[in-house]
C-alpha cells in the first residue's frame, strides 16, 4: 500500500486536486483554519486518473473485504466515484444523503438496499469522520452489514482513528496526509521548514491558527 500512497499522492498534486498553503491557510466550513485543502473531485476531469481510482478501489474492496452485495456512495462527493466503482463490479448502487430530502418520500438512503445485504461504503475523504459514520448508521438502520469503507484519502485525525475504531468499521484509503506532505516534500512544493506546522495542524486541527 505504501507505494500506491506515494504514487496516488503524486498524482493528486500533479491536478492540483490538493493545494498546501502554511503561510496562507483555508478556513474549512466548520470554522477551522487549515493549511491544506484537498478536491477528489477533481479526479473525475481526468479520464485516466478517474479510471485509476475506479480500478484501485474496486481492488481493495475484491482484497480486503471479498463477498460484497452492494456499494453505497457518500452524498455528494462520493456519488460518482461510488456509482463507477459499483458499475465495474457490477453490483446494485445506492447513496447516502446528510440528511432526508424535504419533499416526496424523505429518503436518507436513494436507491434500494435489501435486510441482510454486505454493503460497501464509498467516500472522498475523510477528516473527522462524523458524516461518514453518520452514512454508515442509516445503513446499519436499514438492516444491512456495513462489512468496511474505502475512501481515496484520509487526514489522519485522532478523532476520526477514534471514531471509526468505537464504529467498528474497517477503513482503507488510497493515501493519507502523510503520504501527500512526502510526496509534496519531494517534489519541492513544500520545504523542509514547513513540515512542523502541517504536522502541528494535523495533531490539533480545531486549536491550529498557522503559527
Amino acid at each position: 500500500m505504501k507505494a500506491l500512497e506515494r504514487l496516488f499522492a503524486e498524482k493528486l498534486l500533479k491536478v492540483k486536486a490538493v493545494k498546501i498553503q502554511p503561510t496562507s491557510p483555508f478556513t474549512w466550513a466548520s470554522g477551522w483554519k487549515s493549511p491544506i485543502y484537498c478536491d477528489n473531485r477533481k479526479t473525475l476531469s481526468y479520464p485516466a486518473l478517474r479510471n485509476f481510482v475506479k480500478l484501485e478501489l474496486c481492488r481493495v474492496i475484491l482484497e480486503k473485504f471479498g463477498e460484497v452485495d452492494a456499494i453505497a456512495g457518500v452524498a455528494t462527493g462520493a456519488i460518482a466515484q461510488g456509482a463507477l466503482v459499483a458499475e465495474e463490479l457490477n453490483l446494485p448502487f445506492v447513496y447516502v444523503r446528510s440528511s432526508p430530502k424535504d419533499h416526496g418520500l424523505e429518503n436518507l438512503i436513494e436507491g434500494e438496499l435489501r435486510p441482510g445485504m454486505k454493503v460497501v461504503v464509498v467516500e472522498d475523504l475523510i477528516s473527522t469522520g462524523g458524516s461518514s459514520l453518520k452514512a454508515v448508521a442509516a445503513i446499519r438502520n436499514n438492516g444491512c452489514d456495513v462489512i468496511g469503507m474505502v475512501a481515496s484519502f484520509t487526514y489522519g485525525f485522532n478523532v476520526s482513528v477514534e471514531a471509526f475504531k468505537e464504529a467498528k468499521v474497517e477503513l482503507i484509503t488510497l493515501t493519507n496526509y502523510s503520504a501527500v506532505l512526502d510526496a509534496a516534500l519531494k517534489t519541492n512544493y513544500i520545504s523542509e521548514q514547513d513540515i512542523p506546522v502541517l504536522q502541528a495542524w494535523r495533531e490539533d486541527p480545531a486549536h491550529w491558527t498557522g503559527k
